[in-house]
């Protein structure tokens, strides 16, 4: 349990027992918040109860702070003192020698300190990159997939049941000029003279696939394809990329329990009996020969097209069946991952929720912002169709997947990236990825120095650790207590940033305090009191950057 749930508990308890004695007159627990000041100050953690109690309880804030106070029993050696602030928050100032229980729970954990039950029995899914197979990842999708693959170890760790899903946009116009790109690219290496339109993919990869393709299947007409040919063309390009999406992704440290092909939503009849649900309760109707849905019953500005007058479905369309079949799978929560281009789509896509009736489940859309891509202070052009875009392969062979992969998720998903090349490759204290895995293989160096010398640190008396007495170490053990509750901010608001921040914070006071002071010296206690902190950080950061999905190295 982490300190700020132990704080919360003596509140609780505080609270049943004014309850029992008939002090305060509650109905049930309330929902009150403990938090950590803003500053040192006004405590180690502060609680609202009072606030939120005040007023069913029809008395002043700060009077029902007081009851609070006075009903409060900790456990020994927990509380220095407790202070009333401002109309009634109630400030908490724990023992410094309290805070070394922290290590014993880490040490306890074995490996799974940070994990939690917060999302005990929810299934959850999430899907993320699903970039058409029209062209190779580029670092925007690597982005994307960065946020998916931690966010769903993040949510693994707290407890939830977590699918991962890719879904494959194989239906469609892009697939049919992806098809005509290909068939034109292998025209050209026939020697043909052919006119190639802006609309195709312009990329050097569609030029390599019409050569592959030309030397496994043989020659193509000349002259206007037939659709036979363009679908063939189309399926053979798809299924090339999509091969090379799954290799980069496997590279890129990310798998998938699902790859999910639009086309199974027309095969299995899906999107017809999506659109059965949604005229069960009245919110298809037929106009000017196409389907629409309603979607200005949902705050929409117009209604939405859902099949055309020729009778081809929308994007829309399958977009509402694919969702409708997730429900149908018994998610508790849907989490689509999309770049923030997509803005605009995101109401009209939660519209489809309560419009088919789901009330229970909830659809969560994060938006990706942009990544600038900057080589030597200038920034790099990335179109997809136009084929001036970086590919994620390209990152990866350049800095490598743990350095891409932590600058990514450096920053807030819906905040723009500027990801610096150069910088990434220096290993310095300014490149961030460097600063916290070499904390890591600093701690493992000091490990293997304390063997080498027959240090018994880890059977060495609890008594050892009230050698921790200076500033630097209570700050170190502050944080490591509060690593549980980030990680558990991380699930609840759906932010693998939280986590990044909370390494980099504890690498650099890790490197600070080595820097100021040794580990290892003729002091036995003081060096096992040292040694015993500092495996707390390594445990600490070991499981952090396993929830990045970025190695933590023995060395460097």
């Amino acid at each position: 349990m982490s300190m700020k749930k132990r704080v919360a508990e003596v509140v609780a308890q505080a609270l049943e027992t004014l309850k029992t004695n008939g002090s305060l007159e509650l109905s049930g627990m309330p929902l009150f918040q403990v938090d950590i000041p803003k500053t040192p100050e006004h405590g180690d953690f502060a609680t609202n109860a009072a606030l939120v109690l005040a007023k069913p309880a029809r008395r002043p804030p700060r009077q029902v702070a007081e009851l609070i106070r006075e009903a409060i029993n900790p456990p020994p050696g927990m509380l220095a003192r407790v202070d009333i602030a401002g109309p009634g928050f109630i400030n908490f100032f724990l023992q410094e020698s309290y805070w070394l229980q922290v290590l014993a729970d880490i040490a306890a954990a074995a490996g799974r300190y940070g994990h939690s039950s917060l999302g005990a029995g929810k299934r959850v899914q999430v899907e993320f990159v699903s970039a058409n197979p029209t062209g190779p990842l580029h670092v925007g999708h690597g982005r994307g997939a960065a946020l998916g693959d931690a966010l769903a170890n993040i949510l693994t760790c707290t407890g939830h049941q977590v699918e991962r899903e890719y879904y494959i946009n194989d239906v469609g116009s892009q697939m049919r000029t992806l098809g005509l790109s290909l068939f034109l690219r292998a025209q050209e290496v026939q020697g043909e003279q052919v006119s190639f339109p802006e609309t195709c993919y312009q990329g050097d990869y569609i030029k390599e696939l019409a050569q592959e393709y030309l030397a496994g299947q043989g020659p193509v007409p000349a002259g206007e394809p037939d659709a036979p040919t363009l679908d063939a063309c189309g399926r053979y390009a798809g299924e090339a990329i999509l091969r090379e999406i799954r290799q980069d992704l496997e590279d890129f440290g990310v798998r998938f329990d699902t790859w999910y092909s639009e086309t199974r939503l027309f095969e299995n009849k899906i999107v017809d009996r999506a659109f059965a649900a949604l005229q069960e309760r009245g919110y298809l109707y037929e106009a000017e020969g196409a389907l629409w849905f309603k979607a200005t019953a949902f705050g929409d500005e117009k209604d939405r097209v859902v099949r055309r007058q020729n009778g081809a479905t929308t994007y829309f369309a399958s977009d509402i069946a694919y969702h409708w079949e997730k429900f149908q799978r018994g998610y508790d929560q849907v989490i689509d991952i999309w770049g923030a281009d997509h803005h605009g789509y995101v109401p009209r896509l939660q519209a489809i929720v309560p419009a088919l009736g789901i009330k229970d489940q909830k659809l969560t859309v994060l938006l990706v912002q942009l990544v600038s891509l900057l080589r030597e202070g200038q920034p790099v052009a990335m179109t997809t169709r136009g084929g001036t875009f970086v590919t994620l392969r390209q990152v990866m062979d350049e800095v490598g997947k743990d350095v891409a992969r932590f600058i990514f998720l450096s920053r807030r998903a819906d905040a723009h990236l500027e990801f610096d090349l150069e910088l990434a490759k220096r290993q310095t204290s300014e490149n961030p990825v460097y600063y916290v895995q070499y904390a890591h293989a600093r701690l493992a160096s000091v490990f293997r120095l304390a063997g080498e010398k027959g240090i018994a640190w880890q059977t060495a008396p609890p008594e050892v650790l009230t050698r921790l007495n200076l500033p630097e170490e209570l700050t170190v053990l502050k944080l490591l207590a509060g690593y549980p509750d980030i990680v558990e901010a991380a699930a609840t608001h759906l932010e693998p940033h939280r986590i990044t921040y909370c390494l980099t914070e504890l690498a650099g006071e890790l490197h600070s305090y080595y820097y100021k002071h040794r580990f290892i010296s003729d002091d036995q206690e003081l060096t096992q009191a040292r040694l015993l902190l500092v495996q707390g950080v390594k445990a600490v950061l070991d499981h952090g950057l396993g929830l990045l999905g970025v190695e933590a190295p023995e060395a460097m």
